[in-house]
């Protein structure tokens, strides 16, 4: 058991491929002249794309940085118009929903948040499936235990009620399938769902 903890210590700052689907924001202005002016518009669009690049670099930079954001939450967010950041995803301790927006509230330039942040129930269980998953994936002789190493670890174990979810990235689809074969592997799970990315190479 303290081995394991100690093993997920030196994670614990990770996070992966925090999903973006932000739409684009559209900047609405009143114009005196009966028709718009195209060159306004241009640098009106070019100032929306340049907040929203902004946006999403820092939202994704301070949600990477919360101190007990660990391999077992999972966070994602959605820029939307209006400099409005929408917060999704599952977490294990409420603070961590909290924290994540006080964070992204103290970003320039975001005018709002909305916290839909999943907390997760408190269950012995889900706390032995998510250590026994930890150990099928990451052993020493796992195929994937390279992507237990550094402050980034990819794949991220989302237990609730019983049911594994994988999310995050992995380099190839043989990966992604042995994750699935392993989890799968772990007893008292009732359902696993396999939402690894595969990650796309230079020369696709």
């Amino acid at each position: 058991m303290k081995r394991f903890s100690a093993m997920v210590q030196t994670i614990i700052f990770g996070s992966f491929a925090l999903a973006f689907m932000g739409e684009m924001l559209l900047v609405k202005s009143a114009v005196a002249a009966a028709s718009p002016n195209p060159g306004s518009m241009q640098k009106s669009s070019s100032r929306t794309k340049t907040s929203e690049a902004f946006l999403t670099k820092e939202v994704r930079h301070e949600l990477v940085m919360l101190p007990y954001y660990s391999l077992f939450d999972w966070l994602e967010y959605e820029i939307q118009p209006e400099e409005t950041v929408v917060l999704k995803g599952q977490v294990t301790r409420p603070t961590l929903k909290s924290d994540a927006e006080n964070v992204v509230k103290r970003i320039e330039g975001v005018q709002k948040v909305v916290n839909q942040i999943e907390v997760l129930p408190l269950s012995r269980n889900d706390d032995q499936i998510r250590r026994a998953v930890y150990r099928a994936l990451f052993s020493f002789d796992s195929p994937l235990f390279r992507y237990s190493l550094g402050a980034v670890p990819p794949i991220h174990i989302i237990v609730n009620n019983g049911k594994l979810t994988l999310k995050g990235a992995v380099g190839s689809k043989a990966d992604s399938d042995i994750a699935n074969i392993r989890a799968k592997s772990v007893s008292g799970i009732f359902a696993v769902t396999n939402d690894l990315a595969v990650e796309k190479s230079s020369a696709d």
